[in-house]
């Protein structure tokens, strides 16, 4: 069954987040949009009232669906001022080559293939509303089924005749094998999904603060850098002074 209508959150996304929010709230003080956060907040709580459906999910990637619909989306809502978040619907997949096409085997079947190939032909058509589609989906009972009311909700100047015709063709292929050379030239290579870079730098504390509470740590490492800019560009200041 579909979610009909399809909240932006579902309640055991948004209660994780708002946990997260509260059990880190000091935190939240080194954020310049200290004022958004809270607005965010009222607008999240208001849509998530509006949700009474109580939903048990099937998955291809457990810890995938869970990680997008429970941290990363709310984060990405609350902080994308200051957030370059970059997908990569590839996973524990296998790629080879049969001489004309690449030809891809998923961890979870046919079925996460199918889903990995729609996920990066939304990335590649619509740059702008592909990451609410594709929690669209991930928030759904039946990812693949949920794909096509989504594009609806979030994309309706995308026809699913195009998604499909990107999907089933050429482009879709090329798409995911370029998810195939990011994913192998990852360093150090990946274990597990879901696998996070942080400014293209994976360690197993960024892997365990991103996974624990990312908002927190999105803060701090901008607060981190704007100081350095802020350092850097005082120096450069007094460099053109003293020429």
């Amino acid at each position: 069954v579909l979610l009909s209508p399809i909240c932006l959150f579902s309640p055991i996304a948004f209660c994780v987040f708002f946990c997260c929010i509260l059990s880190n709230f000091p935190l939240l003080f080194f954020c310049d949009t200290f004022s958004s956060v809270f607005f965010c907040l009222f607008w999240v709580l208001k849509m998530c009232l509006k949700a009474n459906q109580t939903r048990r999910r099937t998955s291809l990637c457990p810890d995938c669906r869970g990680y997008i619909t429970n941290m990363l989306y709310p984060s990405s809502v609350l902080l994308g001022d200051i957030m370059d978040l970059t997908v990569v619907p590839y996973g524990n997949a296998q790629e080879s080559f049969d001489g004309q096409r690449y030809v891809f085997t998923c961890q979870h079947g046919e079925q996460e293939c199918l889903g990995n190939m729609i996920q990066a032909c939304l990335l590649n058509l619509t740059k702008t509303n592909a990451f609410n589609i594709i929690f669209c989906m991930e928030a759904a009972v039946n990812v693949i089924q949920a794909a096509k009311p989504c594009v609806e909700l979030f994309a309706p100047q995308l026809s699913y005749e195009k998604l499909m015709s990107c999907v089933k063709g050429d482009l879709g292929n090329h798409l995911m094998h370029q998810n195939a050379l990011k994913t192998e030239a990852l360093k150090p290579p990946h274990t597990f999904v879901p696998w996070i870079t942080i400014n293209g730098i994976h360690t197993d504390d960024l892997q365990k603060k991103a996974m624990s509470s990312l908002i927190p740590l999105v803060c701090s490492m901008y607060k981190r850098n704007k100081n350095v800019t802020k350092r850097q560009q005082k120096h450069n200041k007094e460099v053109t002074k003293a020429l």
